[in-house]
């Protein structure tokens, strides 16, 4: 039969039977007796039949498939959020589509033209930095396909969204920064239009407002997300008139930059100059010296989202379909790159 997949008509032309007996043979139906059961299986073991689950699937009305599209999957922060909805959706026989957008706006709208031609139930979503317009998410919910977006999600956007209290934890990080004695603090943004790095800025300026402490306006930079970009300009800062004593970025890809940048200026992190990261990435706590960054508990973030729709967009009622926001809490890790008081004691 040469190299093309075996179907269930191969099977019922090989044992004279029909298809829909072999069926229900294959799933042990109680119309089928025991010993042609048996025979219709040892038949499709020889043949190397495979159940093709995703057609049945689809005659019932449901892939029983999960997508997600994510920025990156080589980040510590995704590839979590990645393993926790696929923890939730092995749980519940669900299988899962993993598509990135390498922060392109066009490579996200390719995905999820895929996705829905996949016949995904549902499409779990963190928006690449490009993406400012929602137009395509809308297209997903057209199509009769669940939305849940989490951690950078569109605010235009109504549906499910699982984040973080990033504007909370800013807040937070930016006070343990004054604390250990930063007095010029520079923050390196991301795209000023994604709620994820709005609500981290809002943080920051906020304590900086309730403190005695003047920041300079060209201190806070936005979108500058790839470390080539931070590099770039923390060297302009640093090698400016008026140099920032810390840095607080929205990621520890932006940090690592920094620190990089730091070390070719010869300047001493904690002593001379702070660094603090978002996202808890796994070299974070490898280098030296360690990056303070914050947790964000992204697996709980993936199981989360995949148990909203198992929870509630599976079988739906109508207090379901209301916007919902779900708050993941992070935890603010203080590394040896921000402890210049503690340090100094």
């Amino acid at each position: 039969m040469g190299k093309r997949r075996i179907t269930i008509y191969d099977l019922a032309k090989e044992l004279g039977i029909s298809a829909s007996y072999i069926s229900r043979a294959l799933n042990d139906h109680p119309s089928i007796n025991l010993k042609v059961r048996a025979h219709v299986k040892q038949k499709a073991q020889e043949l190397n039949y495979k159940h093709n689950s995703q057609a049945a699937n689809l005659r019932r009305g449901t892939s029983k498939t999960i997508g997600v599209i994510v920025p990156h999957i080589n980040q510590n922060f995704f590839s979590e959020a990645i393993a926790g909805i696929e923890e939730v959706c092995f749980e519940h026989n669900y299988s899962l589509i993993i598509c990135q957008s390498h922060e392109s706006f066009v490579k996200e709208c390719k995905a999820i033209d895929t996705l829905i031609r996949q016949n995904v139930d549902c499409l779990i979503i963190s928006v690449s930095a490009e993406t400012q317009s929602a137009e395509h998410l809308q297209t997903v919910k057209n199509s009769q396909i669940d939305l849940i977006q989490f951690d950078r999600c569109m605010d235009q956007m109504t549906g499910f969204k699982v984040l973080n209290d990033n504007r909370d934890t800013a807040f937070k990080v930016t006070q343990l920064m004054i604390e250990q004695g930063y007095q010029k603090i520079a923050f390196l943004g991301g795209p000023s239009h994604l709620n994820t790095f709005k609500r981290r800025k809002e943080g920051f300026l906020t304590a900086i407002a309730e403190s005695t402490l003047s920041i300079p306006p060209h201190f806070i930079i936005d979108d500058i997300l790839a470390p080539a970009k931070a590099m770039e300009v923390a060297r302009q800062l640093l090698l400016s008139s008026e140099v920032p004593d810390a840095f607080l970025t929205v990621s520890d890809h932006q940090s690592l930059g920094v620190l990089q940048t730091a070390e070719s200026l010869g300047l001493k992190v904690p002593d001379q100059l702070g660094i603090f990261g978002f996202a808890n990435e796994t070299f974070a706590s490898m280098i030296r010296p360690p990056l303070s960054s914050v947790e964000q508990r992204s697996k709980e973030i993936g199981r989360r989202a995949a148990q909203i729709y198992f929870e509630h967009l599976l079988h739906r009622d109508e207090e379901d379909l209301t916007d919902k926001e779900e708050i993941i809490k992070s935890e603010i890790l203080i590394r040896a790159s921000a402890l210049r008081r503690l340090l100094s004691a």
